[in-house]
């Protein structure tokens, strides 16, 4: 077992290892996805019906201003950097515990971001890795305390996609190799069926079971056009939206109307998803009162100097 202690963070002065910042200009792009997207999904036969994808509709052109977001998601280092300056107490730590995915959701005792998998596990050699199970409060504490915000939910899609439309950050065409993602160590997997499957045998395989990666792993082809790591897969993150859709008669799964306006947008997918979950307009939402995911995690944005230089965070 690892206590937060056995973490080489930075010194009292330095910044984060991954602190730099994109700097994403302003202008409209089309946040969600054309209806030609959900008919490929519902052609793909993937495991979700597709009222599970109406949310991402209809396309609208969105206007941002410039602003400036993370390259990386906030690393366990930074995260550790945070605590110890600050004291601060997670919400899975005051809780006792926190969701992990074993054949089922479960509530796994002292789970929490520096023990990931519950009592006996830790974070040894795993400083450079999205940090997990964290709250939607402890992202606004951690952002506050750096003097940033979260991302807006089209700030993290705009991020994402770059100026045009695409399905991942890289482009139109699938390629396991650019994320950490559950095709990444399964394969090609054609639904849900196939995943219970991969699942199963990697969870009762001797040896480690796949996980989070190091941030920026996967850099550069996997990169999004202006330059963000892991907006696909790695782990799911919070943005400061609250959950609502982009149109009022959109009819979509009952279960998605049932978080409307109460549950925040979290985006980009986990490395246990497929890549019809971690595409750069699929929409999943958190409840911000309730328990943290192991696999949930954020990155950071601001707004930029008035002088317009690239700005680096604490």
């Amino acid at each position: 077992m690892t206590s937060v202690g056995d973490l080489h963070t930075t010194g009292p002065t330095a910044p984060p290892a991954h602190a730099t910042m994109v700097r994403i200009p302003g202008g409209t792009f089309l946040q969600g996805s054309p209806e030609r997207t959900l008919d490929w999904l519902e052609a793909e036969g993937q495991a979700f019906p597709r009222d599970w994808f109406t949310d991402e509709t209809p396309q609208r052109p969105v206007t941002l201003r410039d602003y400036l977001i993370d390259r990386y998601p906030v690393t366990v280092a930074e995260f550790a950097d945070f605590v110890a300056r600050t004291g601060y107490v997670t919400s899975a730590e005051r809780a006792g515990g926190s969701m992990v995915y074993s054949d089922y959701w479960e509530i796994r005792e002292g789970a929490c971001w520096h023990r990931p998998a519950g009592y006996g596990s830790g974070i040894r050699n795993c400083g450079e890795h999205p940090v997990v199970h964290i709250s939607y409060p402890d992202a606004e504490a951690y952002a506050t305390w750096a003097g940033r915000r979260l991302p807006t939910e089209s700030e993290w899609e705009r991020a994402a996609t770059g100026r045009a439309y695409r399905l991942w950050p890289w482009g139109d065409t699938w390629d396991p190799t650019r994320a950490n993602t559950a095709e990444w160590t399964g394969g090609s997997l054609r639904g849900l069926d196939e995943w219970r499957q991969w699942w199963s045998g990697i969870h009762n395989a001797q040896g480690p079971v796949p996980q989070t990666t190091p941030v920026g792993a996967f850099s550069p082809h996997g990169d999004s056009p202006d330059g963000c790591a892991d907006m696909t897969g790695n782990v799911y993150e919070w943005t400061s939206t609250t959950a609502h859709l982009y149109a009022p008669e959109t009819r979509c799964d009952p279960t998605i109307h049932l978080v409307m306006g109460r549950f925040r947008a979290i985006r980009g997918g986990s490395w246990m998803n497929f890549r019809y979950q971690v595409r750069c307009a699929e929409r999943l939402y958190g409840d911000p009162t309730g328990w943290s995911n192991f696999a949930l995690g954020f990155r950071c944005a601001d707004d930029p100097p008035e002088s317009g230089a690239e700005h680096h965070g604490r």
